[in-house]
């Protein structure tokens, strides 16, 4: 998603062909997987063993990214009672920059183990892992239009009443009196009933049509999008399922050729802590507006506070807001991001929040250590652990220049 992994002129461990299954608990519903596994792949291998166990959350966006990514970025999904995806790893085996091979859990090889997770690939290769599972369940869809307006207490309200994912999609017309303002509410919570015939889906077609009138129209893209959820709702899903999420490859070459030009969205994510979100939003609507940027999409999810990792961004209950900023592929077009997306962390860095790291490599030295105040000392630990700098990147070279 931000390019993270790669390095320019050295060599590129693809890990997708160790995806085998190393193991299954059935009693405690735990399962080892090797880290090449991704989680279309992984939601598959559990709905065929037996115990209805499946997994708990992945992130969206994207199915095919492999749990061992997903854990060197600890990603997180649209739970609302969930931190991100650390709680669900109960331990995995490391190949260190010596060549040793360490298993780490939360007693075992602690300090690893908090510094793999969200450590971006620069501590080793994890080889392997087991994941916490839970049992399979019918979840229904609860959808609404309504304003952002005591959002929080709405999605704490659905939480204590037992639902178990939802999220709010924005309005995004800069010039309209709903920007950022109104959106889609949509949550999902337990249910025994059976599964929907023939369930309404957007589909892979539908997304592509969707994202060039987000470009084209946005009132309209909205109208569209509003209109399909409001006509799923009630409709029953499968817990792990429902979290699977169609991505269009290579969509924007289409839009390319009707709007002129070469771009693509680039993504951020914001976050604050959940008592401030009311205040946040008019500083980043007014900063967008602003900045003249061009979003394309945005979505508002929250996530309980991570326990696991050294390098952790979701320190408190947090709200996160995402956006998909359009980016021409121009040397205006790119100064014109990094501008935005500066401004964009400062506004949740100016309410007591913070920014996801992996996805771009703009943040100011000032904001880095704002928002992330260990950052220093984990670029200490990756060389103390790592003093050969077997295990680099681009983006991890990036890092250091902006904090030197």
């Amino acid at each position: 998603m931000g390019a993270q992994p790669f390095a320019a002129g050295r060599r590129l461990l693809d890990m997708r062909g160790m995806n085998a299954v190393l193991a299954f608990d059935q009693a405690r519903g735990r399962i080892t997987v090797e880290s090449g596994t991704d989680w279309r792949r992984l939601i598959a291998v559990t709905r065929a063993l037996p115990g209805s166990w499946s997994i708990i959350q992945k992130q969206t966006g994207a199915d095919s990214m492999t749990l061992g990514g997903s854990l060197a970025v600890n990603a997180h999904g649209r739970g609302l009672d969930l931190p991100p995806l650390s709680a669900q790893v109960e331990s995995f085996a490391l190949i260190g920059p010596d060549g040793s091979r360490r298993h780490c859990s939360r007693t075992e090889n602690a300090d690893l183990f908090a510094l793999v997770i969200g450590g971006y690939g620069m501590f080793g290769i994890v080889e392997s892992l087991t994941l916490r599972l839970q049992k399979r369940f019918h979840v229904r869809r609860r959808v609404e239009v309504r304003t952002s307006d005591g959002l929080m207490e709405a999605l704490m309200a659905r939480r204590d009443a037992g639902c178990r994912f939802g999220d709010f999609q924005f309005a995004l017309d800069p010039d309209g009196d709903d920007f950022l303002h109104r959106g889609v509410f949509a949550c999902y919570e337990p249910t025994s009933e059976g599964l929907s015939d023939a369930p309404r889906e957007l589909g892979e077609d539908g997304f592509r049509r969707l994202l060039m009138l987000a470009h084209l129209d946005k009132r309209k893209a909205f109208e569209h999008y509003a209109a399909h959820y409001l006509a799923t709702d009630g409709q029953i899903y499968e817990s792990d399922t429902h979290q699977l999420m169609p991505y269009p490859v290579g969509y924007h070459d289409a839009i390319d050729a009707r709007v002129g030009g070469c771009g693509s969205e680039m993504i951020t994510e914001l976050s604050v802590p959940r008592e401030r979100f009311a205040e946040f939003l008019p500083l980043l609507r007014a900063e967008l507006r602003a900045s003249g940027a061009n979003p394309i999409y945005s979505t508002v999810r929250i996530v309980e506070p991570d326990e696991d990792s050294f390098l952790t961004w979701a320190r408190e209950p947090l709200a996160c807001v995402i956006l998909n900023l359009h980016v021409d592929h121009s040397s205006a077009g790119l100064a014109a991001a990094r501008r935005q997306f500066r401004g964009l962390i400062d506004c949740a860095l100016a309410r007591g929040g913070t920014f996801y790291l992996p996805y771009h490599r703009w943040a100011t030295g000032e904001q880095l250590r704002a928002g992330h105040p260990s950052i220093d000392e984990f670029v200490a630990e990756k060389h103390a652990r790592d003093p050969s700098s077997r295990f680099v990147s681009d983006w991890f070279a990036s890092l250091e220049r902006t904090l030197r």
